[in-house]
């Protein structure tokens, strides 16, 4: 059970006078028989939400009940704080400034000072160091897309280098290791498509409206399928990049070599993403084995090499 889901759902009951299970199982993707598990939640918390049947029913929160403030723990608060604070670093518009507001509001003066310090010890900063500035603007016109349901068009580079204009309905913002998606009905391809933000440019919101269709979210799990490609090969790297080399591996998986070296047994797949990272490591690390693929490195770094010749 999602804490957020279950604050979503109580600040939508004090906005509204009523709202069905089905829009409330619709606005969260989920089934019918989740709502009632959460409005029961909702109701052992004390809030008392009131259920009316028929046409035009649905559930709603007793007139003149005042939500009692110490419904929500301290750990509660904090971590709504946090997830609406990261989110609002890239995300901006009215609805997250009212969405903090209104969770602050739950906060008692008394317990203000503790839920501050806990909402303060795990800071979640998704804005680039540097790079491409485009993107918080652009994930604020594609959220405005997505609540308008409106097209958008754009210029998009794929992982090779090649340009094309497109003309997308856009369904879902998605964030996946650090870097921001979203899925949209690619008009060109007649499909939906995973679109990377960092590879738009010229992004524009066209008045033309659509009504949106039945889509399945992206695969975002990609461990299993990874699992059955990947081999071992093996590594002998400077301790100076460490660090980078943990992004792949554990600590478990290294072998002192010396003082400042370590042997590795590093996931590894034959393509051009792969052999670029150990490429990227530079000097500090040598690809000892299997022969043909520390053949490969070695001839990708002399093509290089006659660049600057």
């Amino acid at each position: 059970m999602k804490v957020d889901r279950l604050v979503s759902i109580i600040m939508i009951l004090l906005d509204k006078e009523r709202i069905s299970a089905q829009e409330l199982a619709d606005m969260f993707e989920v089934s019918l028989r989740t709502i009632y598990r959460d409005i029961d939640a909702i109701n052992m918390a004390g809030i008392p939400v009131r259920s009316t049947p028929g046409v035009g029913g649905g559930f709603e929160i007793m007139e003149k009940y005042k939500i009692d403030r110490k419904v929500f723990s301290a750990d509660d608060l904090s971590a709504i704080l946090m997830g609406l604070t990261s989110l609002s670093g890239m995300v901006r518009g009215d609805e997250m400034v009212h969405a903090l507001a209104k969770v602050k509001s739950f906060i008692p003066e008394d317990r203000a000072k503790e839920i501050e310090l806990k909402a303060n010890q795990i800071c979640i900063d998704l804005s680039p160091w540097m790079g491409n500035r485009d993107i918080r603007s652009y994930l604020e016109m594609i959220k405005t897309a997505l609540q308008e349901s409106r097209l958008v068009t754009f210029e998009y580079s794929d992982r090779y280098g090649n340009r094309t204009a497109r003309t997308a309905e856009p369904y879902q913002l998605v964030l996946k290791s650090n870097h921001w998606y979203w899925q949209g009905y690619c008009c060109k391809r007649n499909d939906f498509r995973l679109f990377r933000v960092s590879r738009m440019s010229n992004l524009q919101i066209l008045k033309d409206t659509f009504t949106p269709r039945e889509y399945e979210k992206p695969t975002l799990d990609f461990g299993e399928i990874l699992e059955t490609l990947q081999t071992k090969i093996k590594l002998r790297f400077h301790k100076s990049v460490m660090e980078r080399v943990l992004d792949y591996c554990t600590y478990e998986h290294f072998l002192p070599d010396g003082d400042e070296h370590y042997i590795v047994d590093f996931p590894f797949i034959e393509n051009d993403y792969y052999y670029e990272i150990l490429i990227s490591f530079g000097a500090k690390c040598e690809c000892l084995e299997p022969i043909h693929i520390r053949a490969e490195v070695k001839r990708r770094i002399h093509d290089m090499a006659v660049l600057y010749e």
